[in-house]
């Protein structure tokens, strides 16, 4: 019997208490960038949403910068409720950029792709250092995506491993199932153009290194997600790792992120050389 998509990929209706745990991100997030070394609104591009906001610590100590991409599955939230996912990063010496976009159904799928990749570009021409790429449920999916660009397809002069590591928490890989479920009525995939913007189905970016973690009480459909990415990029030369944070629901499972000594800060500070 076929999974049922909808009720798997419901993530609002499988956390009833979510509106309670958004409203504590903007909360928190607002507190972050009032007392943070921060640089807010930085244009990578036309649009009002093309841009991030850059929290910055008191001592360098990596070798590279860390950006985070929002969820909302492409169509909902902005940067504006992340910025106190920084403050772990920050205080192990990274510099972490959070960064916005343009949402469905006013943009395409492919654009926010796009977008992404515009970002990850710009940060290195000002600053010059790699790119390693977080996200959290779309967020995720567009780390990923990151990670397998070709970027000289992007801009010739751009080095091929702009982006070396990713970090998709509660990523979406194989957006198939999702055509399948309300999701879709702002999305508008059909099948193909589900395949197209799928990191699963892209050339692997190996080499490089994929981290795919995801909340312990999740949905089958979201292990699921995950477990399939690292296998298949693992069997291509991808550096993968698998992980599910114990007893986190898919709201829960960033909250570590605001912490220096929580085990998924502390690995993403090393995939970016702290």
């Amino acid at each position: 019997m076929s999974p049922d998509y909808e009720t798997e990929y419901n993530n609002r209706a499988r956390v009833p208490e979510h509106p309670g745990i958004i409203a504590g991100w903007q909360t928190d997030a607002a507190a972050y960038r009032a007392e943070s070394l921060c640089e807010l609104d930085v244009s990578y591009g036309e649009g009002a949403r093309q841009a991030y906001d850059l929290f910055k610590p008191d001592s360098i100590r990596g070798n590279a910068l860390v950006m985070f991409i929002h969820g909302g599955y492409w169509q909902a939230l902005d940067r504006s409720y992340f910025s106190h996912m920084a403050r772990g990063l920050n205080r192990l010496g990274l510099p972490v950029a959070v960064v916005g976009y343009d949402l469905c159904p006013q943009v395409h799928l492919g654009h926010i792709v796009w977008e992404l990749q515009q970002a990850a570009a710009a940060l290195w021409r000002r600053f010059g250092l790699p790119v390693v790429a977080t996200g959290h449920s779309a967020g995720g999916h567009l780390s990923a995506c990151a990670l397998a660009t070709d970027w000289k397809n992007v801009d010739p002069d751009l080095p091929d491993q702009l982006v070396p590591a990713a970090y998709g928490i509660s990523g979406l890989y194989n957006l198939k199932p999702l055509t399948e479920t309300s999701i879709n009525n702002a999305l508008n995939l059909d099948l193909a153009a589900a395949e197209l913007e799928s990191p699963l189905f892209w050339p692997a970016p190996s080499r490089l290194t994929m981290d795919a973690v995801v909340g312990g009480v999740e949905s089958d459909e979201y292990h699921k997600q995950s477990r399939r990415l690292v296998d298949v990029w693992g069997l291509e030369g991808v550096t993968t790792r698998y992980e599910a944070i114990p007893y986190a629901n898919h709201f829960t499972v960033i909250a570590g992120l605001t912490d220096p000594e929580n085990a998924m800060t502390r690995r993403i500070a090393a995939l970016a050389g702290a």
